[in-house]
């Protein structure tokens, strides 16, 4: 089935939605738009996208729903809540949780879909602003193999490398893994430059040096350039990477894992937010040694 044939609802407009709603008109789908802040969705809906006033009303029109939201509190009431996605999608309909979220809201989600005679996929993408203007998104999948590949082409309009996982949580849990990798690293490349600036050294050009060798990472090649600036901007809110952080926690300690760079991350990301600093971008780091 050519899937440009299925209409399409988005849930959550903001910095990665927005790009990602772009990429899905551009191929000429039939978009519904749904967000807390209809502000956020309105030059979508000058480029072609339809408004609705509640997930409900998306549910009732759309194929295929994506979400992508900011909280799993806000995951459940989307899709559990009185206006929801489970009580109100149609028939047959496919639900996509792209937020990050925790891997038994997503078997939760799976489970009662199933129940309905809906299909559900976890769906968690990294790759940050950059990846979701640029449609290079890495997307991370749990759920049925059937309907993954059956939405592939739709998450391939906003997305490069995406890889099925496993069953419903999969998708998830490699998020966790990705959310633990960046954490450390993180630290990592902020420390990276201000050793630099203590030893005298030019940091751009000691950026030129490492970005390129073993150290290279997306952090040091997208992030450290914005803190050498003070550009401090949200690609990735620091409040959303506490609450990924505080998940990965979470079901380390379910499966008796000690993580202490994941720990630490954490510590020093808390302390940033606690000094105001919880919607800046995940590179404000630094601020914790200046």
């Amino acid at each position: 089935m050519d899937t440009k044939q299925l209409s399409v609802g988005f849930i959550g407009t903001g910095i990665m939605g927005k790009s990602m709603v772009y990429h899905l008109l551009k191929e000429n789908y039939e978009i519904f738009v749904y967000n807390r802040s209809k502000d956020k969705a309105l030059e979508l809906i000058k480029y072609g996208a339809i408004w609705c006033d509640t997930p409900k009303d998306v549910a009732k029109r759309a194929d295929v729903v994506i979400t992508i939201v900011g909280y799993p509190y806000d995951v459940e009431e989307v899709y559990f809540g009185a206006d929801g996605l489970i009580a109100h999608a149609r028939k047959g309909a496919t639900l996509i949780d792209m937020t990050t979220s925790t891997p038994t809201l997503a078997k939760k989600i799976y489970h009662a879909a199933k129940e309905k005679n809906l299909h559900s996929l976890d769906a968690p993408v990294s790759g940050g602003d950059i990846g979701a203007k640029n449609g290079t998104l890495t997307v991370m999948v749990g759920g049925d193999k059937s309907i993954f590949e059956k939405v592939f082409p739709i998450l391939s309009c906003f997305g490069q490398n995406i890889v099925y996982q496993g069953q419903a949580g999969a998708g998830q849990h490699t998020k966790m893994c990705n959310q633990i990798a960046i954490a450390t690293n993180m630290i990592g490349v902020a420390e990276a430059i201000v050793y630099a600036k203590n030893a005298g050294l030019n940091p751009e050009n000691v950026l030129k040096s490492i970005s390129a060798g073993a150290a290279g990472s997306f952090s040091l090649s997208n992030l450290a350039p914005k803190m050498l600036v003070n550009d401090y901007s949200p690609g990735f809110f620091i409040k959303h990477f506490i609450k990924d952080m505080g998940i990965a926690l979470e079901e380390a300690e379910k499966m008796n894992l000690h993580l202490p760079g994941l720990s630490l991350a954490k510590k020093l990301y808390d302390q940033l937010s606690e000094k105001g600093e919880e919607n800046s971008g995940t590179q404000a780091l630094i601020k914790y040694w200046e």
